[in-house]
């Protein structure tokens, strides 16, 4: 038996399954929910985190990690380039998302703008999402534009890789906290967005989710 443990909303759960999802694997979600989680968790996740992949009895965590291991376990459809360089730049493209846009968009505007206050009871800093709205996103929405001028289709070697479920997933949480992409300052990355987030193996989560938050 698969199963992910880990909650639908976060970007990290949701880059897992949208991989199993593209590779046509079956799966149960377990939910975690990533706060004072359980020492029994943290036997199977020793940072705490979500997501873990489980098969049988072998426990995997961190999204990355896990991505890679299904890409070996399972390579019928590869979510990896076979070219090195390109391969290089979709796996940093992936840490990009995870360790920057995550960071200093994702982490401050959906934590302060759902997170913290509908499941933590915590108000929320508007000054903390202005600034990282008027410092980060032209920053990091710059450089995502310039990685698909010309209307490319996906970021590397026009083909789904794990550089568009990580940088995706990122912006479906924006998304679910009312920020999205202006469609004037940054048309390709809008029209990106706009062409993942239709996809049926982020369509059908973004669907799940929007329950979640009552939507």
């Amino acid at each position: 038996m698969r199963k992910v443990h880990g909650v639908g909303a976060s970007p990290f759960v949701r880059k897992v399954r949208v991989a199993l999802a593209e590779k046509g694997l079956d799966y149960e979600l377990e939910p975690v929910f990533p706060f004072g989680v359980s020492a029994d968790f943290k036997k199977i996740s020793p940072l705490g985190k979500i997501p873990v992949l489980q098969e049988d009895d072998y426990y995997l965590p961190d999204s990355s990690a896990i991505l890679d291991y299904l890409d070996v376990a399972y390579p019928s459809k590869s979510l990896y380039p076979k070219d090195a360089k390109e391969r290089g730049k979709a796996v940093f493209l992936e840490e990009y998302a995870d360790g920057g846009i995550s960071g200093k968009l994702t982490g401050v505007i959906f934590f302060q703008r759902i997170v913290g206050p509908r499941f933590l009871g915590q108000p929320t800093d508007e000054a903390a999402i202005q600034k990282a709205i008027d410092e980060d996103v032209p920053v990091v929405f710059d450089y995502l534009e310039g990685q698909l001028a010309g209307g490319k289709q996906y970021l590397v070697n026009g083909e789904m890789t794990v550089a568009d479920i990580a940088v995706a997933s990122q912006f479906v949480n924006l998304a679910h906290a009312n920020f999205t992409v202006d469609k004037d300052r940054w048309p390709n990355l809008a029209a990106y967005v706009d062409r993942m987030m239709s996809r049926p193996s982020f369509a059908n989560l973004i669907t799940e989710e929007k329950a979640l938050f009552g939507g």
